[in-house]
């Protein structure tokens, strides 16, 4: 057995974290999710998948995941798309606003704001947004695509809208991260699709082509391994794609790294708290899979453990060319 050991502060993040690789309960799993994030990187036949729910665009997580694309800590991102709606929504200069939870939600609505817990943002501005995903579509009509290749052409549209801007869709698209939006649909960017098509306008993102898309990168991989920003349809998404490559017998055996960070419990039987032992038993991960599981709000762990991967100078010496291996 290990000893414990009492955690030093330390103004070097990615050290103070190593450190708590060494102590108990959740501080000890938000250290070894940084080691686990070091081995991937380290491994010069890994492809990483990122599973992104939740509001963290909203939250102000946006450069956080910038980082990762930039320094190519990931290789491939599978969003919810109110994620990168919020996203595209701040590459044109609709910004999120710091308010409160305790509110009386009927005045926000009589003034026309929208609240994600404790954050504020003004319903005309998003509807101005949805009105120019509209006039995109209308753009690139006729169009018939995954949503991986539509999210790279929104990424590059918005730069060209605003080449001052920032977003995880235009750094993607200058990356080239593949981008998968899976349940597009449920989102504001499906809002402003049904806009385009009411007006005639040919647009159609084809969500089979997502399931053959990512699963041909799997396919084509040595080895993967996944980090999941809480649940729900990003993280399946990710998760079945071994199953599928079982089923064309591409020799796949489940990820080979996972790392987690939720805040909900295995014991309601929900996807975002069901653990990677179980998903062993799908073929999902791997039997001995390095993985961790870390109970923590994302917001807290993502900036410490990207800011740690930064600190520790993190260079990966092989990136895997993951575009090439869709087509």
């Amino acid at each position: 057995m290990r000893r414990i050991k009492p955690v030093i502060p330390d103004c070097d993040i990615g050290r103070l974290l190593s450190n708590m690789g060494s102590t108990g309960f959740q501080g000890r799993k938000l250290g070894e999710s940084l080691d686990i994030w070091k081995q991937m990187a380290g491994d010069s036949s890994c492809t990483i998948m990122l599973g992104l729910s939740g509001a963290m665009i909203p939250a102000g997580m946006q450069e956080v995941i910038r980082e990762l694309v930039k320094r190519r800590y990931v290789d491939v991102i599978v969003s919810t798309g109110a994620n990168m709606f919020h996203d595209a929504c701040e590459h044109l200069n609709v910004h999120h606003y710091m308010g409160y939870h305790n509110v009386d939600d009927a005045e926000l609505f009589s003034k026309g704001i929208d609240r994600i817990y404790d954050v504020f943002a003004y319903e005309e501005q998003f509807r101005d947004v949805d009105s120019a995903i509209a006039d995109f579509a209308d753009e690139i009509s006729p169009y018939c695509g995954s949503s991986r290749d539509f999210t790279e052409r929104l990424g590059r549209w918005l730069l060209e809208k605003n080449p001052a801007g920032k977003s995880v869709l235009s750094e993607c698209a200058e990356m080239g991260v593949p981008v998968f939006i899976p349940a597009i649909c449920d989102s504001s960017i499906g809002i402003g699709l049904l806009m385009a098509r009411r007006k005639g306008v040919s647009v159609s993102v084809d969500q089979i082509a997502d399931v053959d898309e990512i699963t041909k990168i799997v396919e084509s991989s040595v080895r993967t391994g996944v980090v999941y920003v809480g649940g729900g349809v990003p993280k399946n998404f990710i998760q079945q794609t071994q199953v599928v490559a079982s089923i064309h017998n591409s020799g796949n055996e489940g990820h080979n790294y996972a790392i987690q960070y939720t805040t909900d419990s295995p014991h309601w039987g929900g996807l975002s708290g069901c653990t990677f032992e179980e998903a062993i038993s799908w073929g999902k991960e791997k039997p001995g899979v390095n993985n961790v599981q870390c109970f923590c709000d994302a917001t807290i762990a993502l900036p410490v453990v990207v800011s740690g991967l930064v600190s520790g100078d993190v260079v990966r010496e092989k990136i895997p060319d993951v575009k090439s291996m869709i087509y």
